[in-house]
């Protein structure tokens, strides 16, 4: 026996369509607790997990549920039935993990295996865990069109992916995730929709014209009939949570979320969740994308804030990708000193209140008192790579030197660290934009939109790899093998200064306290040098083209981490080739780091 319920407010009749054309009309519910009307209901006797239905209405072409909790062919076929009860969890003993000193992972389920799946995924934790990984995020496995692609087109937000593995296959992942100590961040996209597949606005108001985002029509938040659109998204996020036991969610571009209503859905959302934490007993927290720097995303609800957990700190990203790359395009134009990444390091944000030439306009506002650990910083992530035309990642655009000098300022800032799946080791294999739509014309377009974009920054069209063709999604996988992967030389190298990073995270407080008012910034521009002082440790970096005598305070030192055999200490100096980076503490021995000792000719801090 099974309950069917759909919200089609405008709809005159609603019938349910089960496989082998039985069609059971639908009786209209009678609004209750204040929310509105529109939902349909009808119980069949016949109907259990795996049944497949469809809905019509008034009539018409039968279409997939909005809330399908599974479309075993994709999302033109019928959806599926899932009794959640049925699973069988094995992490009654599970209760969360203590984001602010966490080490988040994001992952592409589809590239970080050969497989491509939720078991692939699974294969390859034990990895993650010997790196001292806290959680991994998932980039959208809701349904999207096609079996490859990166998700953020999705049109069935209740259903995983099926060539991921499905609703079952997602639960056996979290569940091993959680008997390991990882716990698992769902990537969810609340503020559009794939263009193929998306039959929502014939059930009801999804969308406004109201707002527009850059990928489609603007999710109905604030306008007529949003109170069932804001259940729909509230409800799908307390699913991932509930149903499947995730234990955080990262909402995707939360500045095309339009709401101008008194409590932003993105506060309700936070306060739902903050209410399924307080009954189930675990720890649950959500975490946005935003190009606003707006602090009131992570600001608390008393003090006028949403009360999200956390958000992404692109700020962080940018000044520290263009002062080791040079790049200077785009957004990265506002960004390319080491004044910047100062600012970042100190307030999370470059651009709080400043005039921001990319921008032509002042863009966004100081943090105050928020902990840095309300922020997540990285030095890659999937847009910053496969954004790009080819996909490159940080390890083909700058040298092994200046790769262990961004890790280090990423493990050691006041922010939470996140890594791209590969980056531990320095992988090299692209992360490129990939799709499958079935539909002719749609591929054509994205195909040919891709080459437009990149054919205005100079790109030869033939140049930019084709989303639709199978050899980019290929591409695109990481390479586990002794050639490429963690076990490879190169790879060895960089997953040992990267296992070092963490165990020192770990080692020393202060690295994870967030105390923003205690991180101390010093840095010399010609010279190339930076210094940053996190309690009792200070770390520097040398970027310029000189070796770097870099101040330390009187008193005894020890080097406690270095990136390089040459970084060394001087009295009242660190000295540093280069393309290093070191960090010293309090100790008048090297602490199971020897460096050499030098001598400064030109005296402490003085250039050679």
């Amino acid at each position: 026996m099974h309950t069917f319920r759909v919200w089609a407010p405008a709809a005159r009749s609603v019938e349910v369509v089960l496989e082998g054309g039985r069609r059971l009309p639908m009786e209209p519910e009678k609004a209750t607790g204040g929310r509105g009307g529109g939902w349909w209901r009808r119980v069949d006797a016949e109907a259990e997990a795996g049944t497949r239905y469809l809905f019509a209405l008034d009539g018409g072409e039968p279409r997939p549920d909005p809330r399908s909790p599974w479309q075993p062919e994709g999302i033109d076929g019928p959806s599926a039935v899932v009794d959640h009860s049925a699973y069988r969890w094995e992490d009654a003993g599970w209760r969360g993990i203590h984001l602010p000193s966490a080490l988040v992972y994001e992952l592409h389920v589809g590239t970080f295996s050969e497989e491509g799946t939720f078991a692939g995924v699974a294969r390859h934790l034990d990895h993650l865990v010997a790196l001292g990984v806290d959680a991994i995020e998932l980039m959208p496995v809701a349904e999207f069109p096609g079996d490859r692609g990166w998700g953020y087109d999705g049109v069935d937000l209740w259903a995983p992916h099926h060539a991921y593995g499905g609703p079952e296959g997602l639960k056996q992942l979290v569940d091993a995730c959680h008997a390991r100590g990882l716990a698992v961040v769902m990537d969810v996209v609340y503020n559009h929709l794939g263009p193929a597949g998306n039959h929502l606005a014939e059930f009801g108001p999804y969308f406004t014209d109201r707002y527009s985002t850059p990928w489609g029509q603007a999710v109905n938040f604030d306008g007529p009939g949003s109170y069932g659109v804001r259940d729909f998204v509230v409800g799908n996020a307390l699913m991932w949570l509930r149903d499947y036991h995730c234990d955080g969610l990262r909402l995707d571009a939360v500045h095309a979320i339009f709401d101008s209503s008194a409590t932003h859905i993105l506060e309700e959302l936070a306060v739902a969740v903050g209410e399924l934490a307080d009954s189930s007993g675990r720890r649950l927290f959500v975490i946005a994308e935003s190009d606003l720097n707006d602090p009131r995303l992570v600001r608390s609800r008393e003090a006028g804030g949403y009360g999200l957990d956390a958000q992404w700190s692109d700020d962080f990203h940018h000044a520290l990708h263009a002062v080791l790359t040079g790049e200077g395009d785009g957004y990265y134009a506002d960004f390319g000193t080491l004044s910047d990444v100062a600012r970042a390091l100190k307030g999370a944000y470059v651009y709080d209140g400043r005039y921001s030439a990319y921008r032509q306009r002042v863009h966004g506002r100081p943090i105050g008192g928020l902990p840095g650990t309300r922020f997540l910083g990285y030095l890659q992530d999937h847009d910053q790579v496969g954004n790009r035309a080819l996909g490159e990642r940080s390890s083909t655009l700058m040298d092994a030197g200046r790769l262990r000098v961004g890790m280090g300022l990423v493990m050691t800032s006041p922010f939470v660290p996140m890594l791209f799946q590969g980056e531990e080791w320095g992988a090299t294999t692209p992360f490129r934009y990939f799709t499958d739509h079935r539909d002719p014309s749609l591929a054509s377009a994205v195909r040919e939109g891709r080459r437009r974009e990149f054919a205005a920054f100079g790109w030869e069209p033939s140049q930019v790899p084709d989303p639709q063709d199978p050899a980019t999604f290929s591409a695109s996988k990481l390479d586990w093998s002794p050639r490429g992967g963690p076990s490879s030389p190169a790879g060895e190298a960089m997953l040992a200064w990267t296992r070092k990073l963490v165990a020192l995270r770990r080692a020393w407080p202060e690295l994870a306290d967030g105390r923003l008012d205690r991180v101390e910034v010093r840095m010399d521009e010609e010279a190339g040098w930076l210094r940053m002082r996190r309690g009792r440790l200070v770390v520097a970096a040398n970027l310029g083209p000189a070796t770097a005598w870099v101040p330390l305070e009187a008193g005894a030192w020890s080097l406690v981490a270095r990136s390089e055999d040459g970084v060394g200490l001087a009295p009242g100096a660190m000295v540093l080739p280069p393309a290093t980076l070191a960090v010293a503490g309090p100790g008048g021995t090297s602490g199971g780091e020897p460096g050499p000792q030098a001598t400064d000719p030109a005296g402490a801090g003085g250039r050679r």
